[in-house]
């Protein structure tokens, strides 16, 4: 499962990244928090948490390597945990998603970049190169710069239970990301959802999958996408949410404890 400590390794690697610096490692950025949490530095229990993005921008084409999509998969833990739990997995395929908050509460929230992968990596390199490329790359959208900072959300997903599916239906709304191909007119389709998606969206299974014809690139009729062989491969999602703020707090109490 995403941990705290995977959304502070994000926003570890874009701002180093944007200061021209080395970025500390996930072992330092674990370690560290273990010990701002024990000091009582972290938000109290039944602190407000932040809340799951409202997906504004679907789009972008999936690739084997790396795909730009919408909001990670549902089950978020707050970003306000500790580190009493086991760690999990140490390499994974994951996503990670940077939106912009817009207002205080956290409701108005929109996507900024996303980009992941599902090539299992090494968490502790996977996360911050992940952060940089999704936050710098993401060619739907500008460069991250450092002024925006303070306006981020950065969601970590790590993608677990893969399975081939004979039927393409045979997925839940909520539960699964969905994982299409297809080959029409000897050109092969490719793209992917991750488990929010449909429930963000209010979409039924009949939806999602035309919609993610088109993302894939298919512009073919309406009326013939159910004609299309497609395969699908259905995922879980586990996802961990921060705002920038509680980074910007661990930060400066790192700073001035030497941690």
């Amino acid at each position: 499962m995403a941990s705290v400590e995977h959304c502070l390794m994000c926003f570890e690697a874009l701002e180093a990244h944007l200061d021209d610096r080395e970025p500390l490692s996930l072992d330092r950025v674990q370690s560290s928090w273990a010990a701002y949490s024990s000091s009582g530095s972290s938000l109290p229990a039944g602190a407000s948490a932040p809340r799951d993005p409202a997906l504004r921008r679907v789009a972008a084409d999936d690739s084997s390597s790396a795909s730009s999509l919408g909001t990670p998969a549902s089950g978020s833990t707050p970003a306000t945990s500790t580190s009493s739990l086991p760690l999990g997995p140490t390499s994974t395929p994951l996503f990670v998603t940077w939106n912009t908050v817009s207002d205080g509460d956290g409701d108005d929230v929109s996507l900024r970049g996303c980009i992941g992968t599902f090539e299992a990596q090494p968490l502790s390199l996977g996360i911050p190169e992940y952060a940089v490329i999704s936050a710098v790359h993401d060619s739907r959208f500008p460069a991250i710069t450092g002024d925006e900072l303070p306006t981020l959300q950065a969601a970590v997903t790590l993608l677990t239970d893969f399975e081939e599916v004979d039927d393409p239906y045979d997925w839940e709304i909520g539960t699964h990301g969905i994982r299409l191909s297809f080959h029409d007119r000897a050109r092969r389709y490719g793209s992917t959802y991750l488990p929010d998606v449909a429930a963000e969206q209010g979409w039924t299974k009949e939806e999602t999958l035309f919609s993610l014809t088109r993302k894939a690139g298919w512009m073919g009729s309406r009326s013939r996408w159910k004609d299309l062989d497609l395969k699908v491969t259905r995922y879980q999602g586990k996802k961990c949410i921060m705002e920038y703020p509680e980074y910007k707090k661990w930060k400066d109490w790192a700073a001035a404890s030497k941690q």
